[in-house]
């Protein structure tokens, strides 16, 4: 091997390393400054709606050279836990009952309204309200299996079917935006539960199948969901 072999290798080695070293820094980079960017926005929108609002004398930027971000924020906050504690009684609750009711009778506004309310009633009001196991089920065709989440355990008679059969309430999410996707409704016996947490089945949906799960369920739970499974198949 001559001098100019080894110099070649030696440059393509530099390039490389310098190659992994890039990429090495962007994967730990981008998500610290996607964080940041994300948080500057969401705090930032509160400001652009609020402070616009606010009197002269309540706004810190009048007294202050620079401008105060996350003000606007912390009086939402406030405002949002005011209001909270005004629905607790019952002055609160009727005057609640009186803005539903006319919002109710706009036609396009209605929709918006009561499609917003049951989603955020759903998530915050009910205690418990999430997804209980990830799954597979065969969609969208037989023998094409995609990650999915039971959200809950209904019986056949409650979605207008003839009654008796248990069946699952599952959600099969697209990827990579998790928030839309599709309901329906499936028998036990054909829906498979998965013995990973609901926090890893996002992962793998989010990830478009990149990230697998580094672990199962604790023991107590996927025991659980064993003998949640096979009391199911019982039922056939």
């Amino acid at each position: 091997m001559n001098n100019a072999d080894v110099e070649i290798k030696a440059h393509a080695s530099f390039w490389g390393k310098l190659r992994a070293y890039f990429f090495t820094g962007l994967v730990i980079t981008a998500p610290i400054a996607i964080t940041v960017w994300a948080t500057y926005w969401f705090v930032t929108l509160f400001d652009a709606w609020i402070k616009p609002f606010l009197p002269a004398a309540y706004n810190p930027d009048t007294y202050l050279p620079v401008r105060l971000p996350g003000f606007g924020l912390i009086f939402a906050l406030i405002a949002i836990t005011a209001i909270g504690a005004m629905a607790a009684n019952l002055a609160g609750r009727t005057m609640i009952a009186i803005w539903d009711k006319t919002l109710f009778a706009m036609p396009v506004v209605r929709s918006i309204y009561k499609g917003s309310k049951q989603i955020f009633e759903t998530l915050f009001a009910q205690k418990g309200a999430s997804f209980r196991h990830v799954c597979l089920v065969e969609w969208p065709r037989r023998g094409a299996w995609s990650v999915a989440f039971v959200s809950r355990e209904v019986d056949s008679g409650e979605i207008g079917l003839p009654p008796g059969q248990a069946m699952y309430a599952v959600y099969v999410s697209t990827t990579p935006n998790p928030t839309s996707g599709y309901v329906f409704f499936a028998p036990c016996e054909e829906v498979k539960i998965l013995d990973i947490s609901v926090e890893d089945g996002l992962k793998l949906v989010i990830s478009m199948g990149l990230v697998f799960p580094e672990r199962p369920l604790p023991p107590e739970r996927e025991a659980g969901a064993a003998i949640q499974s096979n009391t199911s198949n019982s039922k056939r």
